[in-house]
């Protein structure tokens, strides 16, 4: 329900604020449209799913509207073909398209889920025109994505995974694009950093994922702790 976050919004202002979207696995379940993908999950519908998912759209317009000082930013929206099949792909790249028309429309920043679908997704933004704050929501590019977020002035939100050892590719890609283009987050409960990988992620665990990202940089912990702070106010405005 996208009322739930915006409820929190409204609840505790200037500490809770609120993304909508419909989410990629879901946009292609509404009108039940969806096809089966490499992840090997059956597809369960549920009776929203009954909605078209142009309807379900024009309902995140009309609450981004209505809500403007809880709603600040589109997402997640992008693309996942680990959860959707092939067959489906291009009904999840228009669902995908009209986030980021929609994001534009309104100059909110748009937040990216991208799941074994990197080329997709760029594709896609380069084509139709990125929002000016397109933000990768758990960024799992390497350092060639990097680049081309670098060229594109796209931001790098980076969780728990960026402190894993063999992902020099995402630490990479945030020295190519710099402080003033790199978040953290946790996406909890899940993506929990070093040293607690596997266990119930929180955001107390976040100072784990700034120190990798220090250590990776050789800069302070505090500097960077700073630095991620600045940027989040500048993208989201809060």
């Amino acid at each position: 329900n996208l009322m739930t976050a915006i409820d929190m919004a409204r609840e505790h202002p200037g500490t809770v604020h609120a993304a909508i979207a419909i989410h990629p696995n879901e946009a292609v379940l509404h009108g039940h449209r969806g096809a089966p993908g490499p992840d090997g999950l059956p597809i369960k519908y549920k009776p929203w799913h009954d909605i078209p998912f142009d309807e379900a759209m024009a309902e995140v317009h009309r609450l981004a509207t209505t809500y403007p000082n809880q709603v600040v930013a589109i997402g997640e929206t992008g693309m996942d073909l680990f959860r959707t099949g092939e067959s489906a792909k291009e009904l999840q790249r228009e669902a995908f398209r009209a986030h980021v028309a929609l994001a534009k429309e309104l100059n909110l920043p748009m937040q990216i889920h991208d799941r074994d679908s990197h080329k997709e997704v760029i594709e896609t933004l380069l084509a139709d025109g990125a929002p000016e704050r397109t933000v990768f929501h758990s960024y799992s590019g390497d350092a060639e994505m990097g680049e081309i977020a670098r060229k594109n002035g796209w931001y790098l939100s980076l969780s728990g995974t960026s402190s894993y050892k063999g992902n020099d590719g995402i630490r990479e890609s945030a020295k190519l694009v710099g402080m003033s283009h790199v978040m953290v987050e946790t996406d909890a409960p899940y993506l929990s950093p070093m040293p607690y990988r596997g266990r119930t992620n929180a955001p107390y665990m976040i100072p784990y994922t700034l120190q990798a990202l220090a250590d990776y940089l050789d800069r302070p912990l505090a500097e960077i702790a700073k630095a991620t702070r600045e940027t989040t106010r500048e993208v989201y405005g809060i």
